[in-house]
C-alpha cells in the first residue's frame, strides 16, 4: 500500500523567503508556514527516539535509531517506514560532527550535508551546518543559536535570514507522561524534512550535557 506524506497544516505567520531552501527535496516545502511537533519517546535498548506531528497530530516522520549502533546512527522515516535521511557521527572528533546521507545510505556521493558544534566549549548553543558541495567550509550553510535547556533556538541561512524557530511546548500529555515535547516553527518555501533533520542532530549533540548549555 503506498503511502503518502501528510501535507502539514499551517503554523504563526511569517514572511516568505526570496530563495527557497531545497536541502532534501522541494516536495518537503509548503508555502506557507509549518508548525510541526517533535515529540521525544522513551529510548528503549533496541530503538525509537522522536515522533514528528503537523498541528493536527498527523504524523509526519519517525527518528529511529539504536542506543549502542556503531557511529550513533539515525535514520529519518516517513510515516510508513521509507527511509528518508540517515544520520552517522563522525568518532573522535571534537566538535561532534554528524554527517547526513539521502536515504540509508553512507556512501559519499549521497551525503547531503554535514553539521558540527560551532566551538568545542561554548556556553550557548552554536551549529554550523555544511552542504556537501561546501567542502573547504570556510563559511557556514546554516547555523543554529539559542538555548538548547530551554527549546529556545533559531535557524539561519549563511546571510542571517531566519529560516526557522524551535520553542518548548508546553501540554497535558507532556506533563502526565513526562515526555519533551517542543514546536519547530518552519518558513514558507523551507524544506522541513532538512530542519527536522538539523534538530535531530541538535539534540543528539547536546543530549549528555544534562539539559545545559
Amino acid at each position: 500500500m503506498s503511502y503518502t506524506v501528510p501535507v502539514p497544516a499551517a503554523g504563526p505567520s511569517a514572511q516568505p523567503l526570496a530563495n527557497p531552501v531545497t536541502v532534501v527535496s522541494p516536495q518537503f516545502h509548503a508555502t506557507y508556514p509549518v508548525d510541526l511537533v517533535i515529540t521525544e519517546k522513551m529510548m528503549s535498548l533496541k530503538e525509537g527516539t522522536f515522533t514528528v506531528s503537523d498541528v493536527n497530530g498527523n504524523l509526519m516522520f519517525k527518528i529511529k535509531g539504536s542506543l549502542f549502533s556503531l557511529h550513533d546512527r539515525r535514520v529519518l522515516v516517513d510515516g510508513a517506514d521509507t527511509p528518508i535521511l540517515s544520520f552517522r557521527q563522525k568518532i573522535l572528533t571534537a566538535h561532534r560532527r554528524w554527517h547526513v546521507y539521502r536515504g540509508e545510505s553512507s556512501e559519499a556521493k549521497d551525503l547531503l550535508f554535514t553539521a558540527k558544534k560551532s566551538s568545542f566549549f561554548q556556553l550557548k548553543t552554536e551549529l554550523d551546518v555544511f552542504l556537501a558541495a561546501n567542502t573547504k567550509e570556510e563559511q557556514y550553510d546554516f547555523k543554529v543559536k539559542g538555548s538548547w535547556g530551554e527549546r529556545s533556538c533559531t535557524i539561519y541561512t549563511g546571510d542571517n535570514t531566519i529560516i526557522a524557530q524551535m520553542h518548548k511546548k508546553h501540554d497535558v500529555k507532556s506533563v502526565l507522561f513526562g515526555r519533551d515535547a517542543f514546536g519547530v516553527t518552519v518558513y514558507p518555501h523551507v524544506d522541513y524534512a532538512f530542519i527536522v533533520a538539523v534538530v535531530v542532530i541538535l539534540h543528539e549533540i547536546n543530549m549528555d550535557r544534562g539539559g545545559e548549555d
